[in-house]
C-alpha cells in the first residue's frame, strides 16, 4: 500500500524535527577535567570511563584524567573543584580533614567497618552519604559518587614484629590512623602518595600506611621497602569518593547527568575489582614483599585506642556526631560493641 503524498511529508518532517532536537540536547560538546589521585595505575580504567561516557552521550561529554599531582596536590582536591580549577576529583575524605571534618570520618575510622559490605550498607542505608553530601555542599562542591579501597596495610623498610619496633620508625598516615599511632608515641607525617618513593629512599619516612600490595607496587615502592604487615584495623581501609563542580553539574542535561553519574560508578567500581584482584595475585605470588600479620594483641590495642578518636570527632559538629551514632549503632548491630 502506498503513503499519501501528505502522510511522507508529516513522517519527513516528524524525522527531521526528531534528528533536530537531538542534535539541540547535545548543541554543545562538554570538556571535563578529571582528576584522581592515583597515578598511572588506573589509565586503563579512566580511558574506559571516558569511553564509555562519550558513547552513552553521543560524544557531548568529553573527559580528559589528570593523574595525582598533575595539576594540583590530592589534599588541594576540595578547594580545586570549588574553583573549578578541575570539574571532577577521585579523592578520600581523609586527606582534607581542615576542610571537611566529616572527611576523616568519610575516609575511615579505625574499627568503623570490617568488610566491604559493611561498609556500603552504612554509606547507602543507614545514611551517611546523606551527611556527608551536605557537608560538601557547604564547601562548594558536589558528591556524585562513592569508591570503597581495600587492603591497607603497613610498608616499611625493616620488618615489624610488633607495635614497639614501630616507635623509632617514621610512618606516613593519614589523619584519623595517624591519631591512633600517636597514642603509641609512633610519629607519623602526612604525605601524597606520588611522593611516597622519594620519601622513603631518602630516609624521610621509614614506611608507610597507604594501600594494600598492588598499590605499592604500582608506585614501586617494593624498589625501596619489602616488609608488608597486615595491621587488622579497618577493611577496606578507606573510601574514595567524586566531587564535582556544582557549576558544571547544573550545566549538564538531566540525561547527561545520568550518563556521568553511571560512568563514576562503574569507574569506581571498576578501581575497587582492580585492587581486589591485585592484592590477592601478590599475596598468591609471594615474590615482591615479606608478608606478616601485627600480632592479635597489638591489633586489639589499636582498637581500643581507636575509640576515642570517633569521641574526638563526634565533638567537632553535630552533623559528626550523627555520622559517628551511625557507626555505633551499626557496631552494635553487628555485635562489636555492647549496648
Amino acid at each position: 500500500m502506498k503513503l499519501s503524498t501528505l502522510l511522507k511529508s508529516t513522517l519527513a518532517t516528524s524525522v527531521a524535527v526528531s534528528v533536530v532536537a537531538s542534535q539541540l540536547a547535545y548543541a554543545d560538546t562538554v570538556r571535563l577535567r578529571m582528576h584522581t589521585f592515583y597515578g598511572t595505575e588506573v589509565d586503563q580504567i579512566a580511558a574506559d570511563l571516558r569511553d564509555r561516557v562519550s558513547e552513552a552521550s553521543n560524544g557531548s561529554i568529553r573527559i580528559q584524567s589528570f593523574r595525582g599531582g598533575e595539576l594540583v596536590d590530592s589534599d588541594q582536591f576540595v578547594d580545586a573543584v570549588a574553583r573549578g580549577t578541575i570539574d571532577i576529583a577521585h579523592g578520600v575524605g581523609s586527606y582534607w580533614p581542615g576542610r571537611v571534618s566529616i572527611g576523616t570520618i568519610e575516609g575511615g575510622l579505625p574499627g568503623a567497618w570490617v568488610n566491604v559490605e559493611e561498609a556500603r550498607d552504612i554509606f547507602d542505608r543507614q545514611g551517611l552519604d546523606e551527611l556527608v553530601a551536605e557537608a560538601y555542599a557547604e564547601q562548594g562542591v558536589k558528591l556524585i559518587g562513592r569508591g570503597f579501597g581495600s587492603d591497607y596495610g603497613l610498608l616499611t623498610r625493616e620488618p615489624v614484629t610488633s607495635l614497639e619496633d614501630l616507635a623509632s620508625m617514621r610512618l606516613r598516615a593519614t589523619s584519623s590512623i595517624a591519631t591512633v599511632l600517636e597514642k603509641f608515641d609512633i610519629p607519623t607525617v602526612f604525605l601524597p602518595g606520588e611522593e611516597l618513593y622519594i620519601a622513603i629512599s631518602t630516609g624521610v619516612i621509614d614506611g608507610a600506611i597507604y594501600g594494600g600490595p598492588v598499590e605499592y607496587e604500582q608506585l614501586k615502592l617494593q624498589e625501596v621497602a619489602k616488609y608488608y604487615t597486615d595491621i587488622n584495623l579497618l577493611n577496606p581501609g578507606w573510601t574514595e569518593n567524586a566531587l564535582i563542580n556544582p557549576q558544571t553539574w547544573e550545566g549538564l542535561t538531566e540525561e547527561q547527568q545520568e550518563i556521568l553519574t553511571d560512568g563514576i560508578d562503574q569507574y569506581l567500581e571498576d578501581v575497587h575489582n582492580w585492587l581486589e584482584e591485585g592484592n590477592q595475585r601478590i599475596i598468591d605470588e609471594g615474590e615482591l614483599f615479606e608478608f606478616a600479620v601485627l600480632p592479635e594483641e597489638d591489633s586489639m590495642r589499636m582498637a581500643e585506642a581507636a575509640l576515642p578518636i570517633w569521641q574526638a570527632e563526634a565533638e567537632k559538629s553535630e552533623r559528626n556526631a550523627r555520622a559517628v551514632e551511625i557507626l555505633i549503632n551499626n557496631a552494635i548491630e553487628q555485635g562489636r560493641l555492647s549496648e
